[in-house]
Formats: structure tokens, sequence, C-alpha cells
């Protein structure tokens, strides 16, 4: 067994907190991208489009992100495709991601009322630019505290990219603790971790959710 302080624990840990930031960042903000295009695709009056992304989401929805990280990880490598830990894990998030900010903004957009649409119309706009100029901007008002929130989901989601390999928190939790041996306050370094970089967002999201009721009764 190894002896490890205090300070070299939380030392440690602290290092491998910047690798679940950095996989949380690329992951939100690639998926952000990406969910911008499939929503632009699913409310597009094509209905072929709309149809791939139900499906897409659906596919990302109904299926748990550890086996999506299992066929990414094992499976591309039978198709010829060599993949790393860090590869897998920030692909397969990012894709996990943008099914649920596409569905989360899809819903925003929908709460827009149909009117609004009819009155670009009527001043002779195209599709996108009723998007652009009518729809997003209040549909944006409206996301903005639900998708803070779903930033909380995707940092701890990132726990589960130990699975395959990718040293993050809780991977290098669980290498300390297999060579100190002292899982309670190793794992209970980890959990106020991951609550120091969860609480903010969480506490955020509640503040704007609490500002959106206000505009909406006044």
């Amino acid at each position: 067994m190894i002896e490890f302080t205090l300070w070299d624990i939380a030392r440690n840990l602290l290092l491998a907190a910047r690798w679940t930031v950095l996989l949380s960042l690329i992951a939100f903000v690639g998926g952000g991208l990406v969910g911008l295009l499939l929503l632009a695709m699913r409310v597009s009056p094509l209905p072929w489009l709309r149809r791939f992304v139900v499906l897409y989401v659906e596919l990302f929805q109904g299926t748990p992100l550890l086996m999506q990280l299992f066929l990414t990880f094992f499976g591309l490598p039978l198709l010829g495709v060599d993949v790393s830990p860090w590869v897998a894990a920030t692909v397969t998030l990012t894709l996990y991601t943008s099914a649920y900010l596409a569905d989360i903004w899809r819903g925003c957009v929908d709460a827009v009322p149909r009117g609004q649409w009819a009155a670009g119309a009527s001043l002779g706009m195209t599709f996108g630019q009723q998007l652009r100029y009518i729809v997003w901007p209040q549909a944006l008002k409206i996301a903005v505290a639900p998708t803070v929130g779903f930033l909380v989901q995707v940092v701890k989601s990132t726990a589960l990219t130990s699975i395959i390999g990718f040293t993050e928190l809780t991977k290098t939790g669980t290498m300390i603790t297999n060579a100190a041996f002292r899982p309670f306050p190793i794992y209970g370094m980890v959990a106020l971790l991951y609550f120091a970089m969860c609480f903010p967002l969480t506490w955020y999201a509640r503040v704007l959710e609490r500002k959106q009721k206000v505009g909406r009764e006044r």
C-alpha cells in the first residue's frame, strides 16, 4: 500500500478535475453546435429531415450512455478505425449532448406562439428569416435556464468515461483508492469536487428560471 497524504490526494484529484472540466466544455460546445443544426432540421418544412432528427434523438436518448461509449470505443476498431479513450469520450459525449440539446431547444421553439410565425410570413419573410429574426430570439430567452441546467448533467456524465479508460476525476479517484486503499476520504473528495463544479450551475439555472417566471407574470 502506498502512503498518500490528504494533500497528495487532493492535488491529484484537482489535476484530474481539469480533464473533467475540459471534456464537459468540449462536449457542451460541440453538442451545442450539432444541436443547432439538428434544431434547424427539426423545424424544417422538409418531412424527411424532421424524421431523421426524431430518429437521431430517440437513438441517443433511448440507449444508455455507457453502451454508446462501449460501441464507439470497441466498435470502431472493428471497422479499422483506432480510437483513443479521449477521442471516444469526446465524440460520444458530443453526440449524446447534441441529441438532448436539440430536444430541449425544439421545445423552446414550440413554446413561441404560432402567431409569431404567421406575423413573419405576412411580412414576406422566408422560413429562414422567420427563424433568425423572430422565433430564435424569443426561444433563446426560454432556452437559457434549461440549457444551463443540462450542463450539470453533462459534467456528471463524464464520470462514465472512466469505464473506457479515460483518466478524469472518477478514474483518478479509483486509481488512488487502489493504491492507497482509503476509499472513504478519496471518494468523499471526488464527490465534493463534483459538487463544487455542479452546484454553481444548478444555482444559476434556478435563478434564471425565477427571472423567467417573474418576466412572464409582468
